[in-house]
């Protein structure tokens, strides 16, 4: 399980996790145990978007990487250290949430739903996550995702984060990204990527 010693500097400690302003206009909070099944509904409405370049998983790979994918945001919710963002409304429409991998923080999820897509919201996401990384005093923020999407790859590339070879990442992340290229479809196009971050991020 995550490292509960993870400093949250970007996250209100209080009963109700109050909301704050995200640079899209969108509210950010941290995200509660009991929202597990919220957080996999927007991750299925923001997956419509690989099915329609034609990236769906086979029935039994989507059965054993749906499971994986619930039990570590599960662990992600335990530890603090998810965000939702919510519109104008107060209707939850994105998430991004952070474990750790090797001893650094790693960017498990971030999903915004269609319909909020194109709005700045995972882009405010992925800065509030880059601030929780900054805030464990560790060297890197890691993830993992397809280099060829250009929602992928070229969207986290433009934040600074660079493609790393295989041979350079530990054994954790290497593991994480192993399964996703057993499980996932065109799998020689998933990569991990890093980023520098900075205590006084």
């Amino acid at each position: 399980m995550i490292a509960n010693s993870i400093q949250r500097p970007d996250v209100e400690h209080t009963t109700q996790r109050k909301q704050r302003a995200g640079h899209s206009g969108s509210l950010f909070r941290e995200a509660g145990v009991e929202e597990l099944e919220m957080l996999c509904d927007i991750d299925l409405d923001a997956s419509r978007l690989f099915d329609r370049v034609g990236l769906e998983l086979s029935p039994e790979n989507g059965l054993e990487f749906a499971a994986a994918e619930r039990s570590r945001w599960l662990e992600c919710l335990q530890s603090g250290t998810t965000l939702v963002a919510s519109d104008g409304s107060g209707k939850p429409v994105g998430f991004a949430a952070m474990r750790v991998l090797d001893g650094e923080p790693y960017l498990e999820q971030l999903s915004v739903r269609m319909s909020a897509m194109r709005n700045g919201i995972g882009t405010s996401l992925l800065s509030a996550i880059e601030r929780l990384a900054a805030g464990t005093r560790k060297r890197s923020l890691w993830l993992t995702t397809y280099r060829h999407l250009p929602w992928n790859a070229p969207f986290y590339e433009r934040a600074g984060f660079e493609i790393v070879p295989v041979e350079k990442c530990g054994n954790e992340v290497l593991s994480e990204l192993l399964l996703q290229r057993r499980l996932l479809p065109l799998r020689e196009n998933r990569v991990a990527m890093r980023k520098r971050v900075s205590a006084s991020y």
